[in-house]
């Protein structure tokens, strides 16, 4: 029989007990030949049947087709959402168990990819508000929304398959429609109803990522701690009618909006960064606030639509403080900010720093941290824009000083080769490591060992029900 004509046999595994959780929040389990097994659905603790999806010499995956014993570390999920949307995949996990989950996946990066225990672990910092902690959301337009499996079975009449809420884990095109969201405070909820239900009612069209047709394409929403409220939508086509018609819609519903803003994206992908972003009312940025590590003065962050600021901005002093402690800085210190992005390290610690000199590769976030130093009124802190691992060098190191400390905060792929090179060879006494990604800052830190040990660690969670968790880390010079 020819290829096409097999039929490949579903694997299923029955009674798998789950005993840990694993890489991106994948509950591990064995069979009883004692091969590994990766699940999908279910939290440690459970027992569960399991079809298996994929097949690796060393692992298995697959996905839970039933539980047949529920883990004691559940908890009631308050989300409708939950298990069809692709965000909060620990919700259904007590707080309590997701931080040690949390702490043990660091702790075994560490141990097996930088074969290295740190002299101090501490505890890790836990969030203090598990749900509406995030400032920023970007929701997603789809003209053939995603059904879910109750959907589908149920006698439910589908009246429109116009969608405006979050991705499909895994799936760039396919959209879960959202009636609601615990991640972000109010207004977050009404704003995406009201337009959601204002387009339908006027008959918007819905993007389309497949076919690239349609008008409205995703819906961005940003508040603040200082209480200031951003809006941009984007849309695929020109429409001056119904740009105006929704815009005033949303003006009009919600008077609290501060910057009110569009693009008009005629690319295939939704990256803005490299789009004209329109103020349609108010101002074209936002503020956040962050009280000082002193506490003598709250600082200013001037926030724009194409701004990195850390999404969970209470928790975002906890992760600098812990940073700044490990650091220990005196007035006497020359300190160097890596991937700086707005300045929020820099100018969190400056005032306790003789300089600061902070390097990012955007331009416009260089543009808004020098911003920031200036309404902060801090004047000992240099930006400098560029690619970390051709900006930093010897060139870079003559124009600016030997650091007493540095302070380093990569994207999840970690720091570059050159860049862990250039510190090799630079030896500064103390290194500041803040990750995002345990996994490629262990990597890192196998570099460094040889002229480095590692005194302290803290987990930092900013990102309560998922798996990802931020880790500080302090590196002395042997």
């Amino acid at each position: 029989m020819g290829r096409r004509g097999r039929r490949r046999k579903i694997q299923t595994l029955e009674n798998i007990h789950l005993f840990d959780a694993g890489g991106k929040g994948k509950a591990v389990g064995k069979t009883d030949e004692g091969q590994i097994v990766l699940v999908t659905g279910a939290i440690p603790g459970d027992t569960v049947n399991v079809r298996v999806t994929k097949k690796k010499k060393a692992y298995m995956e697959g996905k839970v087709t039933e539980i047949t014993a529920f883990s004691d570390k559940r908890v009631d999920p308050v989300c409708k959402h939950f298990g069809d949307c692709g965000g909060c995949k620990w919700q259904q996990m007590d707080y309590t168990e997701q931080l040690r989950f949390k702490q043990n996946e660091v702790s075994q990066n560490l141990k097996k990819i930088a074969h290295i225990e740190p002299n101090e672990t501490e505890d890790i910092l836990g969030s203090e508000h598990i749900y509406h902690y995030r400032n920023k959301m970007e929701f997603s337009f789809s003209a053939k929304k995603w059904l879910t499996e109750a959907q589908i079975k149920s006698d439910e009449e589908i009246d429109s398959r116009n969608g405006l809420g979050l991705h499909i884990s895994g799936a760039w095109d396919k959209v879960l429609h959202l009636e609601e969201c615990h991640l972000q405070h109010a207004p977050s909820n009404e704003i995406r109803l009201a337009v959601y239900n204002y387009a339908i009612e006027n008959n918007i069209t819905f993007f389309d990522p497949r076919e690239e047709h349609g008008f409205l394409r995703t819906l961005m929403i940003r508040t603040s701690l200082s209480g200031e409220l951003m809006v941009l939508l984007q849309v695929f086509e020109e429409n001056q009618e119904w740009l105006d018609g929704i815009l005033g819609h949303v003006a009009s519903q919600f008077p609290e909006i501060t910057s009110l803003l569009y693009v008009i994206n005629k690319k295939g992908n939704d990256t803005i960064y490299d789009q004209n972003v329109i103020t349609y009312k108010g101002e074209d940025h936002i503020n956040e606030v962050m009280p000082s590590y002193y506490g003598d003065q709250t600082l200013k962050f001037r926030v724009g639509p194409k701004s990195f600021y850390q999404t969970n901005p209470a928790q975002a002093y906890s992760l600098y403080k812990k940073a700044l402690d490990f650091g220990e800085i005196t007035d006497k210190d020359l300190v160097f900010d890596l991937y700086t992005g707005t300045g929020t390290i820099a100018l969190f610690l400056a005032k306790k720093a003789k300089k600061v000199v902070g390097v990012e590769s955007v331009p416009e976030a260089i543009a808004d941290a020098k911003l920031n130093a200036e309404v902060n009124k801090i004047d000992n802190a240099d930006f400098v824009v560029g690619d970390m691992k051709d900006v930093f060098n010897d060139d870079f190191i003559a124009a600016h000083g030997t650091p007493d400390v540095v302070f380093t905060d990569p994207p999840r792929d970690g720091m570059h080769k050159k860049v862990v090179e250039q510190l090799l060879k630079l030896k500064p006494p103390k290194i500041v490591y803040v990750s995002c990604n345990s996994a490629t800052q262990a990597r890192d830190l196998d570099l460094m060992k040889d002229k480095y040990t590692v005194e302290k660690s803290c987990a930092v969670d900013m990102f309560p029900h998922t798996h990802h968790i931020e880790n500080v880390v302090l590196l002395k010079l042997k």
